[in-house]
């Protein structure tokens, strides 16, 4: 009689062994789970949150953000509407103090947010949101993590910024990585 742990495991054929290539392919995963959350381990301090549209017979109303949500108790020094022409990239963006906060207001984005922070419990970690007017939502980014973002659709992309503190022009409090240079290449995993 043979020992169970000597068994050899089943081989089940599957309709793809028949497919060229198929031995290549990747079963895919749900960026969602059936209540429509987002799956995703956020990076330490990144917040994310959907937004709801309320539709009346005037038209939209959308939240951008409230203090209440209880995302952040950092203050909003200032407001900013940045816009993006379709298949530019903006990154890599870092801050050595300021909040961020993204609200995603129209066209098609991919906001990306790669964790630096040697000490940190989520270092190396890359963050990936594809949002936008059919995807509102609100990232909240702290300070030290990479951040930027592609316009993926075929027409301008407005983002709103938030930030905690006010922008100074003498002395601004955001250094950049551009995203094509060899240093980010070779630091942050991701290729737009």
């Amino acid at each position: 009689m043979r020992d169970r742990s000597e068994r050899r495991p089943v081989e089940v054929s599957s309709p793809l062994d028949k497919v060229a290539g198929s031995d290549s392919a990747s079963l895919r995963s749900s960026h969602t789970d059936s209540d429509g959350a987002l799956r995703i381990d956020l990076i330490e301090g990144v917040r994310f949150r959907l937004a709801r549209p309320v539709s009346h017979k005037q038209g939209h109303l959308t939240e951008a953000f409230r203090c209440d949500w209880g995302i952040t108790d950092a203050p909003i020094a200032q407001i900013n509407l940045t816009v993006t022409f379709p298949d530019q990239i903006r990154a890599w963006g870092i801050h050595q103090a300021t909040i961020d906060r993204l609200f995603a207001a129209s066209g098609s984005l991919c906001i990306v947010c790669y964790d630096g922070r040697q000490d940190s419990p989520t270092f190396g970690k890359i963050n990936e949101f594809f949002v936008g007017a059919r995807n509102q939502c609100l990232i909240v980014i702290p300070p030290l993590v990479y951040h930027g973002w592609k316009n993926i659709g075929d027409d301008e992309a407005a983002i709103v910024s938030m930030p905690s503190c006010l922008y100074n022009h003498d002395q601004p409090d955001r250094w950049e990585l551009p995203w094509d240079s060899s240093a980010a290449r070779t630091l942050i995993p991701y290729r737009w």
